[in-house]
């Protein structure tokens, strides 16, 4: 333990943050100081190590050998530092942090929240909105929902759910789409780097994406579903964002054809130590809660086709 007399915990904090993060501005944010004091944390670390931990590029610091043999510890040592925090604290076992997407907590989580509440009063949920991935094992989160393609390496994720697309509008301007061809004539709706693109629908229809006119672009997907809403446009949605309006009759769903994007929604638990058992009750209301809504969108479908 003497080695750690060599450095302050603060830097070692701020050399793990960065490697973690993939940036200066992010454990910046995560840490709660400038950029610059970030910096210099981490140079005074090097400096005490007498090792380069970061090769500082044009694109940003990307660790050096020596430093993703050293961030590969960090890692482990802060998520017991963490743990350790956790277990101090009076009723720790009871709390959860879930990170998940935030258009998928405010469109679709938040809503059904109260019913684990009901079902567990003893378990408080701190909701973490984000959309970088997190290894629970090394992260200050208990569960991650994700939305990609899977694969990710160091992390146990189970599918949820195929994300299916299909298009939204408003009633009104439904009326003028009488065949797929005829989005040709309408406004179309676009999300800025969206995971999937028109080709995933028209495609399968033997359309092109070509064929689709101007439209409002907004930043994020629940704008896009607002806009939707407001009658601005068409909006090629997916099945969590979208059928909550649809019930609502906010929105309605002017062609039958739906399909997958290849995109997943994905559940990532932590696999061992604090909050086992409450962890593993979200996790099976969680999938129970997306079964059952999944269901409820399927005969939905059904009756309207």
């Amino acid at each position: 333990m003497r080695e750690l007399n060599r450095v302050h915990l603060s830097g070692l904090r701020a050399v793990e943050a960065v490697g973690r993060l993939h940036g200066l501005q992010r454990a910046a944010d995560e840490l709660g100081v400038s950029i610059g004091a970030v910096s210099q944390q981490v140079k005074k670390t090097e400096a005490a190590l007498g090792r380069t931990l970061f090769h500082r590029t044009p694109a940003g610091m990307r660790p050096t050998r020596a430093g993703d043999e050293v961030l590969v510890h960090l890692g482990r040592g802060m998520a017991e530092l963490a743990t350790a925090v956790r277990l101090a604290g009076r009723g720790a076992e009871d709390r959860l942090v879930v990170s998940v997407a935030p258009i998928f907590a405010s469109r679709w989580l938040v809503w059904r929240l109260s019913d684990f509440h009901a079902r567990f009063p003893d378990i408080r949920v701190r909701i973490e909105p984000d959309i970088a991935l997190v290894n629970p094992d090394e992260a200050d989160v208990d569960v991650c929902i994700r939305v990609g393609r899977g694969g990710w390496p160091g992390v146990v994720a189970e599918k949820l759910l195929d994300q299916r697309v299909f298009p939204v509008c408003a009633a009104e301007m439904a009326g003028r789409l009488a065949a797929p061809a005829d989005l040709a004539h309408v406004p179309v709706i676009r999300e800025n780097e969206a995971l999937f693109g028109w080709d995933v629908w028209l495609g399968a229809q033997g359309l092109s994406p070509d064929i689709l006119g101007e439209g409002p672009t907004y930043a994020d997907a629940s704008l896009c579903l607002d806009a939707a809403i407001a009658g601005q446009g068409v909006f090629l949605a997916w099945e969590t964002l979208a059928c909550p309006a649809l019930e609502m009759g906010q929105l309605v769903s002017p062609f039958p054809q739906r399909f997958q994007t290849g995109v997943h929604y994905w559940v990532i638990a932590r696999q061992s130590g604090l909050r086992a058992r409450a962890i593993a009750q979200f996790t099976s209301w969680l999938k129970a809660e997306m079964e059952a809504s999944v269901h409820q969108w399927r005969a939905r479908e059904a009756r309207a086709g």
